[in-house]
């Protein structure tokens, strides 16, 4: 028998449904698609009990349940976002694989071309006994975040359901545009209002993440000089090959595939152009701010060389930062890191914390005052046809959230 008798029908709900954001539309939020989905969530809210539903000029549908403890209880926020990423999402079919053994192989596809197998996912043996959700090879999930959203809603369903458990204000904010990167750009902080705010949109049990990625987009323009091949001897300079010369002079391992940890990174994951006009586009990573700003200075210098190379401007960068790590906010008030913490020890989870290599909304909202760590909500595999979650994972991020509330309340009063 589920524990939560509302969450697994949410999630499959929502992960049917396609909201897919649109990394290359200028609408905030950047697909309708979105925008419906959370008009329906807005109603979902009021349904729980929650109050002043309203939407933000970010996109974000925020409210409010009203506390019950007659406290001086600090108001806490829960944030998850509702698009899926890059990925094929229409036509989702979720699939509950139930009792799962922990080692054999789902064929998701029902005629063995899309297998997901721990020979090749390892993570797969911690869920023995465990109901896993799948799709059937075609698209994604969506659990990346809608597991978030539905572990959220069925706090709120908990509360509906038992009155007399005390609780202190409680924010909700249901996030567009969040695999873009952009979503939380616009985020009015000042509307949300809250001392503390976690986002539900980590990975695995035991998940507590407040250490992310400094973060930048490097933009390479590369103007060539194109001229017949039979006459290009000291004419000839090709973009394509300038672009090459310019990747080769970063450092050969500073890539993702080589690093780890709190190592940083050049990624170079877009290359076009002709022997006439070229672009390359990076991400710049790293934990350490200094390092990140040195990185984005190596790619200055390496541009300015080539230029005094060919006595003219032909290469020229642009790099615009995107989010830095939060740790610089949340080590000022570990407040809300060491409640979760606390929480999961009440809970028997051990938490995992570790540096993210990558970034949360709570990346940007942490330094528009709001302290936000994330906390796990499930998924496995994000991003790909072979994402799942186990339905026991969810049920204990819901336990979490309550517990959170809990002694956020208890501590206060």
């Amino acid at each position: 028998m589920a524990k939560y008798d509302t969450l697994l029908p949410r999630f499959l709900k929502y992960v049917k449904v396609n909201t897919r954001s649109n990394p290359n539309s200028e609408t905030v939020p950047t697909d309708p698609k979105e925008v419906e989905f959370l008009k329906t969530l807005a109603k979902e809210l009021e349904e729980v009990g929650v109050v002043d539903i309203h939407t933000q000029e970010s996109g974000y549908v925020v409210g409010t349940l009203p506390a019950n403890d007659g406290g001086n209880t600090p108001v806490i926020g829960y944030i998850s976002h509702v698009d899926t990423a890059d990925f094929n999402a229409e036509n989702i079919q979720p699939q509950v694989h139930e009792n799962y053994d922990g080692k054999s192989d789902i064929d998701l596809s029902g005629d063995g071309e899309w297998v997901l197998s721990p020979t090749v996912f390892p993570s797969l043996n911690k869920y023995e006994g465990h109901d896993l959700v799948t799709t059937n090879g075609l698209t994604l999930l969506g659990a990346d975040d809608k597991s978030g959203v539905a572990d959220i809603m069925t706090m709120l369903d908990y509360y509906k359901a038992h009155p007399e458990v005390k609780h202190g204000e409680i924010r909700i904010g249901f996030a567009p545009d969040e695999e873009t990167g952009t979503g939380a750009d616009h985020f009015d902080a000042k509307d949300f209002n809250t001392k503390y705010a976690y986002t539900v949109d980590g990975g695995p049990l035991g998940e507590l993440e407040y250490e992310t990625f400094n973060a930048a987009q490097a933009t390479i323009e590369i103007q060539g000089n194109e001229v017949h091949t039979a006459v290009a001897k000291g004419l000839m300079i090709n973009a394509l090959q300038v672009g090459i010369d310019y990747h080769n002079m970063l450092p050969e391992h500073d890539r993702p595939e080589e690093t780890e940890g709190r190592e940083g990174f050049y990624h170079l994951f877009k290359m076009t152009g002709t022997p006439d006009h070229a672009q390359l586009v990076y991400i710049i990573r790293d934990h350490d701010r200094k390092i990140f700003e040195e990185r984005k200075q190596k790619m200055q210098e390496i541009g300015d060389k080539l230029n005094k190379q060919f006595g003219q401007e032909r290469v020229k960068v642009e790099v615009h930062d995107q989010y830095y790590n939060m740790r610089e906010v949340l080590e000022k008030d570990m407040t809300p890191v060491e409640i979760a913490q606390k929480a999961m020890e009440n809970l028997d989870i051990k938490p995992d914390i570790y540096p993210v290599r990558g970034g949360t909304d709570g990346s940007k909202i942490s330094f528009m005052g709001i302290p936000t760590p994330n906390l796990f909500a499930g998924g496995e595999n994000m991003h790909s046809r072979y994402e799942y979650v186990s339905v026991q994972t969810m049920e204990r991020a819901v336990d979490l959230l309550l517990e959170i509330n809990r002694l956020n309340s208890e501590e206060n009063n």
